[in-house]
């Protein structure tokens, strides 16, 4: 990546610098309620149709160089682990959560869980889901787009990046947030819009992929086993706990909206799902074995294919994808460390936001710490998955659904010894690596222990279930 150098144009810089300029012009204009809880995390309940299919979309759609990196791997069978899970998952969110979220009228998960399970299982979760809403994969992607453009070290590019996520959201909140996503999401889908027809007018259309490509990427399970596409796929569950989808839906205007603006977001990453592997297929075809990191497949097919004005406003496209995602879950992260971790924990409600500063403060400082730890964005989503969706399943299901909960004991037990054991298992096969891989306890990935052990724990607990009162909503 150090190698790696990009020849723009003056006009390219200008168009990049003009996007930087809007965001943070549409984040610190953006008007909230001072003091108002209610505005500064779910934009006082305003979302409309289109606001909400807006920001959904562009939150969800942030590893845009980490789809680029799978493809170049896995080909075709790349789409069948970072997409088609997440399809199934969107639907069933779709039809039978999302009416059940937006009726709750909360704030986050964590206030779930302890509306429903209490104080502890709140904190527990409220952990849970700080792990999961890092920003780490965005920050790393960010950085390396920032780095190559304007020539700087990593480092100092994923501090840039963070400032111009952060500064804004400290005073207009979800609402900022949103504005700044629906910008972001035009420009999403007009930077890659741009790079497919010059790779079909230069290189050509599909038979160039088909002469060029080894037969394997053109196969759905061409480079994946199938235990890999179950630990995938069960990762799309990711779906139904991520805090994104369950924010967006407290935040709608109608009790309509959530389905129906998942479901038309489902038909926009479908679409930009098809523009972002079609490309990413290109790259592996022009270059083949030819290019050295393939996080950088995007930006090296630009190099090659794209004159300038058309190369700035693709680069600007993958800036947006992964800016929307990065600022979209730093505020989710430091809203989740301050207001279900801290102010939970000291057991006082924080009616005036004064703990999400810190959230602030110590999600950049950590998702910053993580990107230069695990400098992969593929081994990022993995290692956090495989570690929290269990856990979260078992307490956020159970709780939205009355006929599956239990004594809050069996959940807490439940979603600790569900953590734990797929951290031990993960810890154990890093620690064994052969070749580079590495190396589970019976060859099992992490997540599967987990799952069962947290599993075996809460059926326990349903068994054992008294007669629990359902909560009226």
């Amino acid at each position: 990546m150090e190698n790696f150098r990009v020849a723009l144009s003056t006009n390219d810089y200008l168009i990049i610098l003009a996007y930087f300029v809007a965001v943070l012009i549409i984040g610190f204009k953006t008007k909230t309620e001072q003091g108002s809880i209610k505005d500064y995390l779910v934009a006082g309940r305003t979302l409309t149709l289109p606001a909400f299919v807006a920001t959904l979309v562009s939150t969800f759609y942030g590893g845009v160089l980490g789809i680029g990196e799978f493809t170049y791997k896995f080909g075709v069978s790349g789409w069948l682990l970072y997409a088609f899970p997440y399809y199934v998952f969107v639907i069933v969110f779709a039809l039978y959560l999302s009416d059940r979220v937006r009726k709750t009228h909360l704030y986050t998960i964590p206030d779930k869980l302890n509306r429903i399970y209490g104080r502890k299982v709140g904190i527990l979760g409220g952990f849970f889901v700080f792990l999961m809403s890092t920003p780490a994969p965005y920050l790393f992607i960010m950085g390396i787009l920032i780095s190559i453009i304007f020539s700087i070290k990593l480092f100092y590019a994923m501090i840039f990046a963070l400032l111009a996520s952060v500064l804004y959201l400290i005073k207009g909140g979800l609402r900022a947030d949103v504005r700044v996503n629906i910008f972001e999401f035009i420009v999403m889908f007009v930077g890659f819009g741009i790079i497919l027809p010059f790779c079909f007018n230069t290189l050509g259309g599909f038979e160039y992929l088909d002469s060029r490509l080894p037969e394997a990427d053109l196969k759905l399970f061409g480079h994946t086993t199938l235990q890999y596409f179950f630990v995938w796929f069960f990762l799309g569950s990711w779906v139904l706990v991520d805090p994104s989808f369950h924010q967006r839906c407290y935040a709608a205007r109608k009790k309509s909206t959530p389905k129906i603006g998942i479901l038309i977001s489902l038909v926009f990453w479908v679409l930009f799902d098809f523009m972002t592997t079609t490309a990413g297929l290109y790259s592996k075809a022009f270059f083949l074995n030819d290019l050295k990191d393939p996080l950088l497949s995007y930006p090296a097919l630009a190099e090659k294919l794209l004159p300038p004005v058309a190369k700035g406003v693709f680069y600007l496209g993958m800036i947006a994808t992964v800016m929307s995602s990065l600022h979209s879950y730093i505020f989710i992260s430091a809203t989740t460390f301050g207001r279900d971790i801290i102010s939970r924990f000291k057991n006082e409600e924080d009616r005036s936001n004064k703990f999400n500063a810190v959230g602030l403060l110590f999600s950049s400082v950590l998702s910053l710490f993580l990107a230069y730890m695990i400098p992969s964005v593929v081994n990022i989503w993995y290692t956090v998955g495989t570690l929290v969706v269990p856990a979260l399943l078992i307490g956020v299901l159970s709780a939205y659904f009355v006929r599956l909960r239990v004594e809050s004991k069996y959940v807490y037990t439940a979603m600790l010894s569900s953590f734990f054991v797929s951290l031990i298992s993960f810890v154990i096969g890093n620690l064994n690596k052969q070749l580079d891989v590495s190396v589970y306890p019976f060859g099992i990935e992490p997540m599967y222990p987990g799952l069962i052990i947290g599993l075996i724990v809460y059926l326990i607990g349903y068994s054992q279930r008294s007669n629990l009162r359902a909560e009226h909503e």
